[in-house]
């Protein structure tokens, strides 16, 4: 079946040779659905992109800090949930309502289910709207809410997933378009992603700690955060690339075999390739090393797709000059094959030994956020909108201009991102003759860079502007017309297909090659030298044939094996399943075992924190210092010369979660523990400027007055103790007093510099962990001997 027959809402596939005996009915769509989550995207991306202006001025101009919830550390990750989960989560969720439907020719299951996840998803993003300035998180990057919003996520998404399953149960078209397999893929993806990466053990209603800790859970968190943006705002925008561009240039797919070949090898190499945010980290070298070669790979079907896309105007660029729609596709579709050339490049690991903890990254990160999301999204909702209102665009003109200024705002962004991150790296790395840093202040890259974060602030101003151009002309062409729903004429089977033989499918050509494939890639993971290549070559030339002999056993007259399981919505699931879990489990689970054999030395080695240290790591969390400094050293002699000694496994084994970052806004803080006097450490936190001229930190004098109840502080030495942290339950017990007693400790010091303070104050508890970090405590003094008892005319035993 080509592309072009799978594509077309109107019902040629009455003409099948594989049906006999169907009858023609009507159906109506369910589109007020896809109106309402059109309608929620706009509203909650123009927050989004508000959100990330004033950050961005923040970064530029500290004073724009106005307030502890208004500040960077709070904002930052709302501005990243909102642009991710409320802006691309509400226009995905409206392109699959919208095109399944009309691809598998059924009306949606459960009009029921279908509001349930609307009004769901709507109150999970007020929840974190809610928390996050409220300094409520987890920490792990777009994976910060806590524990019961982390539940509500999955209860939702299992409404999402069971509405679109059981339509495809009802479904009167067999075959499966290329777009309902993205779909799927993300999906049952997401799914697991969500609940691994989200494990913790509650504190308390809105406190938990990560069962995973250091290494492990960075594996496992950017597991989940590279495989959020593949899965998240990748599959499922593609699979809307692949029915709304042929919808609106009016052109089939250019390749449906290159779409199988894209489909299958994404979502099997994404999986592989989180390891390359961690590059030159105290990562195991296997991990990295694996992650960087899957990453390298993701050039081919990245590019792929892309091609596919852009192919699909072939014929058609006259209407791209004349028509907004296909001028966002293309430039989307273009601004995604320059994201996906970018990415695979920044995770070759001396490529990253100067872009990673730059802005090149973040500049990075938006050319795929705001070019490819954000531009398909506008073109999706210039096209369906007015058929959702049975009406024409009010204004082309409007969004004509909305292209313009959107496209030159991402250009402003990216560029400046790019000199920025650049010159953070080259200034970093420079040494002198002799060795030493050219520039051992950090302030003075700040310096030297804030011309290019106040070009990056106008280019998100214009970006913003463009999106409430494109709310004002989306809303005058709701005005203008009225709320209709799509209506089909389907063809439904009386008497079902032929069925295939199971054997045929499951043992099928394709299978056996994969299978035979990645097992002499395994067997090369445990050779070395010459077997380890000869396995490769092996594993390359089982693909190459099989894809040749496959082709030459092609029969006109008979169904390909691809697209048996295209008619097999059960059977394609459970194999998509089996392509993303393979290189999940591969990962993560040698981490598994590689942290609980470390553990017994780390004990030893790396005592964990003590009470009062705990409390003040909960208030770096909360403030989001995480999202501005950086806890692991790589081993460069410009990173040691800056910093101090390489960061080991060991530093942050009871991290829970860790705390490694990935930016530096500000310094490294891995060896900071000990590197400045308490004093130094107060007035810093209440005047950032008072120690660090130029600095671009805010002022965080409020956690001066804001009190810490040591009464709560054993329930979290319990929750640490439950995932394996070593305290005893003396040490639980002993909690309050012990955070009390070093309190008094940093207090009588500060007195001792003219300064009052309160023993349990925020700002006492942040000086103990910032003063631990990196430096193991020593060692308690040795217990005082037993006091001898001289007993004067003793007693006889027995009287």
């Amino acid at each position: 079946m080509t592309a072009s027959a799978l594509l077309a809402d109107a019902s040629q596939e009455a003409a099948s040779p594989y049906r006999a005996n169907v009858q023609k009915r009507t159906i109506t769509y369910d589109d007020q659905i896809a109106r309402w989550f059109i309608f929620a995207s706009v509203a909650w991306g123009i927050v989004a992109m508000l959100v990330g202006a004033l950050a961005a001025l923040q970064l530029a101009f500290f004073k724009a800090n106005v307030a502890p919830m208004l500040s960077y550390g709070r904002l930052r990750p709302l501005h990243t949930n909102a642009a991710i989960f409320a802006f691309v989560g509400n226009m995905m969720f409206a392109g699959i309502y919208y095109s399944t439907q009309r691809l598998v020719k059924a009306t949606l299951a459960s009009k029921l289910l279908g509001r349930i996840h609307f009004w769901g998803w709507q109150g999970i993003i007020v929840s974190a709207a809610v928390t996050l300035p409220l300094g409520i998180t987890q920490s792990k990057e777009y994976a910060e809410l806590e524990w019961p919003i982390d539940i509500a996520i999955a209860a939702v998404w299992i409404v999402f997933a069971v509405n679109f399953f059981w339509t495809l149960a009802r479904r009167a078209e067999k075959q499966l378009y290329v777009a309902v397999w993205f779909y799927i893929a993300t999906i049952v993806t997401v799914a697991v992603l969500h609940v691994v990466n989200a494990l913790s053990i509650p504190v308390s209603l809105l406190k938990s700690y990560s069962v995973f800790a250091g290494a492990q859970d960075a594996l496992v968190q950017w597991w989940y955060g590279h495989n959020a943006v593949a899965f998240f705002l990748t599959t499922p925008i593609l699979g809307i690339m692949y029915y709304f561009l042929p919808k609106a240039a009016e052109r089939p797919v250019y390749s449906y075999r290159l779409s199988i070949i894209h489909f299958w090898a994404l979502v099997f190499v994404y999986i592989w390739a989180g390891p390359h945010h961690l590059l030159n980290t105290a990562l195991p070298d296997w991990a990295q090393t694996l992650g960087m070669i899957f990453s390298v790979m993701l050039w081919a079907p990245s590019w792929g797709g892309m091609l596919n896309g852009l192919l699909t105007l072939r014929g058609a660029w006259n209407k791209v000059r004349e028509d907004p729609v296909l001028k966002f596709f293309a430039a989307g579709i273009t601004f995604y094959g320059m994201a996906t050339f970018e990415g695979p490049l920044l995770s070759i690991k001396s490529v990253s030994s100067l872009a990673h903890y730059t802005d090149w990254i973040v500049g990075h990160v938006h050319a795929g956020a705001l070019g490819w999301n954000g531009l398909m999204a506008a073109g999706m909702f210039y096209w369906m909108v007015p058929r959702l209102f049975g009406t024409k665009l009010y204004s082309r003109r409007a969004a004509e201009l909305h292209f313009y200024i959107g496209t030159l705002g991402i250009l402003l962004y990216i560029i400046s991102m790019w000199v920025s991150g650049i010159t953070q790296g080259m200034m970093w790395r420079a040494v002198d003759a002799q060795g030493n840093l050219l520039y051992p202040n950090f302030v003075e890259t700040l310096e030297a860079i804030k011309p290019m974060y106040w070009t990056r602030l106008v280019g998100g101003t214009l970006y913003l502007i463009g999106m409430i151009v494109m709310a004002w002309n989306l809303w005058m062409t709701a005005k203008s017309g009225v709320a209709v729903d799509g209506q089909a004429e389907i063809v439904v089977e009386v008497k079902p297909e032929k069925e295939v033989n199971w054997k045929n499918i499951v043992f099928g050509p394709p299978v056996l090659v994969t299978t035979l494939g990645l097992g002499f890639l395994g067997m090369a993971g445990f050779a070395n030298g010459v077997d380890t290549a000869a396995f490769i070559v092996l594993a390359i030339l089982v693909g190459y044939l099989g894809i040749y002999f496959i082709t030459l056993a092609k029969r006109p007259d008979k169904p390909t094996w691809h697209a048996i399981i295209e008619g097999r919505a059960l059977l394609f699931t459970v194999f998509t399943v089996i392509a993303v879990l393979i290189g999940g489990v591969a990962e993560i689970v040698p981490s598994i075992v590689m942290q609980q054999t470390d553990g017994e030395i780390a004990k030893k080695t790396n005592p964990p924190y003590r009470a009062l240290e705990l409390e003040g790591r909960d208030v770096y969390i909360k403030e989001g210092c995480y999202t501005c400094h950086s806890q692991m050293i790589r081993p460069f002699r410009f990173e040691t010369s800056r910093y101090g000694d390489v960061s080991k496994l060991d530093d942050s084994r009871w991290d829970h979660p860790f705390q490694w970052g990935s930016k530096r806004t500000g310094p490294d803080l891995a060896r900071l523990g000990g590197k400045y006097p308490n004093v130094w450490h107060w007035q810093h936190m209440i005047d950032p400027r008072s120690v660090s001229a130029g600095s671009n930190m805010p002022s965080y004098a409020h956690l001066e007055h804001a009190r810490i109840d040591f009464n709560g502080t054993s329930d979290k030495l319990r929750a640490m103790r439950s995932v394996g942290v070593p305290y005893t339950p003396d040490d639980i017990a002993a909690a309050p007093k012990d955070a009390a007693a070093q309190a008094a400790e940093i207090v009588a010091d500060l007195e001792s510099q003219g300064i009052a303070a309160d023993p349990a104050s925020e700002l006492v508890a942040m000086t103990a962990y910032l003063q631990r970090i990196g430096k193991a405590p020593a060692p308690p003094p040795p217990a005082p001997a037993p006091a001898t008892v001289t007993m004067k005319n003793p007693t006889p035993a027995g009287n």
